[in-house]
């Protein structure tokens, strides 16, 4: 049974509206002012709310901010009752999370029809959520375990070789062992590590995307090395690939409106991707500078490239090209991006023609006037 929580200080009207959801066998709740409805809300969490604007004390526009602020309450579909329907009253609303808006005086099939419309796209809504949930599961399931134990099979590999060639091999060529078989195993427990860290970081990013002020917080940051710290990255990674020669930059400085740390991790993300797909001796663009007032930045890269459909499923724990040049990915590495990019009111787009080339694009909105000094916070998100 769904419930819905009705904040109405005109006594006849609340009751004629609870009489009608409960005719509806819905359970409704009724709250004579915006105190006692926000305190009902937070105590029942309803399916759905339905709140008059003008009353004394906390109007609705007060009330909707209160339960805005809160993660359990400001997901809850809202509907709006009003005596007038001007335009700047219903943008308001609308910009505070409201879903509908009903003009009294309004009829039993008005008031029925909108609050199953939102009990229906809500229903809807939590039918994603859970798809995603169990999708999220499965790749959880399948990817983390391999995800983890190649790196982890290498290693153990490498060592057991060094164990075992001491007594078959001269001294000399031990050391030559040694040294390769070292570094292989050291190159893969580093791996690891980054795929653990992402782990990490992504479902910290799933947080922060749920909590509006942290969000608001984050954007507020802004670097203005941008082209240094874009040129470190690159040439760490293509020196990690022995592609130094490959990599080609078009960097210009901008302030961009994002912590250091969390512009590198985009990059590196981006950037690794291009030369984990594509092959020796072809050419990786990192281009990135000031457009129209947003800092654009392109990756490009000469490689196995990806269809529309991969492209549109885009999403955590989707492995596109797993165990290229024996490197597995768990789909983490764009997700990542795409996240961070949106968190800061970005835009993310992939074009790609596959088997030819491929293309990431990060637009991000940058200010007019300086804020802020650069920021050099280490710390992700």
């Amino acid at each position: 049974m769904h419930t819905i929580l009705v904040i109405e200080d005109e006594q006849s009207v609340r009751s004629n509206i609870l009489k009608i959801l409960g005719f509806e066998k819905l359970k409704a709740i009724g709250a004579e002012d915006g105190e006692i409805g926000v305190a009902l809300a937070k105590e029942h969490l309803p399916d759905l709310i339905i709140c008059d604007i003008m009353m004394p004390g906390l109007d609705g526009y007060e009330v909707r901010n209160a339960l805005f602020q809160s993660p359990e309450t400001a997901m809850i579909p809202f509907i709006f009752l009003t005596a007038k329907a001007d335009k700047v009253d219903i943008r308001l609303g609308m910009n505070l999370g409201a879903d509908d808006y009903l003009t009294k005086p309004f009829t039993r099939d008005e008031l029925l029809e909108a609050v199953f419309v939102r009990l229906d796209k809500q229903a809807a809504r939590q039918r994603q959520i859970q798809e995603k949930m169990d999708k999220f599961r499965g790749h959880i399931t399948t990817s983390l375990p391999t995800d983890l134990l190649v790196p982890l099979n290498q290693i153990q590999s490498f060592l057991k070789t060094l164990i075992n060639t001491k007594e078959i091999v001269s001294p000399t060529d031990l050391s030559n062992v040694q040294e390769t078989n070292l570094q292989e195993a050291y190159a893969a427990s580093l791996h690891l590590e980054r795929q653990l860290q992402n782990f990490l970081l992504y479902a910290l990013l799933e947080t922060t995307v749920q909590n509006p002020e942290k969000a608001e917080i984050l954007r507020g940051r802004c670097t203005t090395q941008s082209k240094n710290i874009l040129t470190e990255t690159a040439q760490e990674i293509a020196k990690q690939y022995g592609r130094e020669s490959d990599l080609k930059l078009d960097l210009q400085d901008a302030k961009v409106p994002m912590l250091e740390a969390n512009l590198a991790k985009i990059a590196e993300e981006l950037i690794d991707n291009a030369f984990k797909f594509s092959s020796l001796g072809t050419a990786v663009l990192v281009k990135g500078g000031l457009a129209q007032n947003q800092f654009v930045l392109d990756i490009f890269d000469q490689g196995a490239g990806l269809t529309q459909t991969q492209i549109s499923e885009l999403g955590a724990y989707v492995q596109f090209g797993a165990k290229v040049n024996g490197r597995g990915g768990a789909g983490l590495g764009l997700s990542i991006a795409k996240c961070l990019v949106e968190l800061h009111e970005g835009q993310f787009s992939i074009e790609s023609l596959p088997a030819t080339w491929t293309t990431a694009r990060v637009v991000l909105p940058c200010p007019t006037h300086t804020e802020k000094s650069s920021v050099q916070d280490e710390v992700l998100v």
